[in-house]
């Protein structure tokens, strides 16, 4: 198991950070908003942790609680996050389509561009020696918290799917001027579902920083925006287990087949056009028509009889 786990830790952790991922873009999805701003929020998140760890205005901080800074970057992290969520998602969610992705795209790029023109996130370069969490000494470690990150996303989701915040997002949806004319205000509800989505963006790269080690620009790019989407729609938008099952196979192919060198990249381009082409519901979508079982059949209705006793 120890031998499993120093080869393939790193991978699994990669693996349940996408899935992470794709379930902070799934909420804004639930509610029926094409939101591309994922990575802006990770790459914000994982500079609040990548600053509180290594900047010297936060020494006495780190010295005063030990090992509790972590937590307490997580915190910061979702707070600002969830900030910023409100402020760009009030302006950005009065847009539909194909133009609030456009505008949370200028989110990521903004943000991108800022980091990479400020000293305090290293500009271009980045913040290297980043200290691992908690003492860390492996990769594989890093399961220990993101596991249960995971396993807490999904619960929340669960519970929420089956709120009544959960069916005004369907709703929505659905169709958004009935749901408005039924009393479900859509404006509210959908700065909600954005801000969810950010926050849990935020904590995975407050998490992630240390994972990696270092943090720079290239974490947030229209790149990363669309491999999220990716993870979200080849699993299925329509289930929370969609992201999560989409994220863990896009992740997986490339490495598995990295034997294969460049031929990998091209594997990974026919899955993604094969499952739009032949999955348009995703994979979770697919297991679950397969699952349903075919209606009962109806019995053969009997022939009327005529004036004369016969049939019609």
């Amino acid at each position: 198991m120890s031998d499993f786990l120093q080869s393939y830790g790193f991978l699994i952790v990669t693996l349940i950070q996408a899935g992470l991922l794709g379930l902070s873009l799934y909420f804004p999805l639930m509610a029926g908003q094409l939101s591309l701003a994922s990575p802006g929020f990770y790459a914000l998140g994982g500079y609040v942790a990548a600053i509180m760890l290594t900047n010297p205005a936060f020494a006495g901080l780190r010295d005063a609680l030990g090992n509790g800074i972590f937590p307490l970057t997580w915190l910061a992290a979702g707070l600002l996050c969830a900030l910023a969520g409100v402020i760009v998602g009030v302006p950005a969610l009065r847009l539909r389509g194909i133009y609030l992705a456009l505008a949370t795209i200028a989110f990521v790029e903004i943000l991108r561009v800022v980091s990479l023109n400020l000293a305090i996130t290293g500009g271009a370069i980045g913040i290297f020696g980043i200290p691992q969490a908690f003492g860390f000494q492996d990769r594989w470690q890093y399961i220990l918290i993101f596991g249960p990150l995971l396993a807490l996303v999904l619960a929340f989701t669960y519970m929420l799917q089956k709120s009544r915040v959960g069916r005004a997002f369907r709703a929505i949806r659905e169709d958004e001027l009935a749901a408005d004319a039924m009393g479900v205000p859509p404006t509210q509800y959908k700065v909600l579902a954005f801000v969810i989505g950010a926050v849990i963006a935020g904590i995975v790269g407050s998490m992630s920083a240390p994972f990696l080690n270092t943090w720079n620009a290239k974490q947030g790019t229209f790149d990363a925006s669309i491999a999220i989407l990716a993870f979200v729609l080849i699993g299925g938008s329509r289930s929370m287990w969609g992201p999560v099952v989409g994220g863990a196979l896009l992740t997986a192919v490339p490495e598995l087949l990295r034997f294969l060198q460049d031929w990998r990249l091209v594997i990974n381009g026919l899955v993604l056009v094969i499952a739009s082409l032949y999955l348009p519901q995703g994979i979770v979508g697919a297991l679950g028509k397969l699952r349903k079982s075919p209606p009962p059949a109806r019995p053969p209705v009997a022939p009327a009889p005529d004036a004369k006793g016969g049939t019609l």
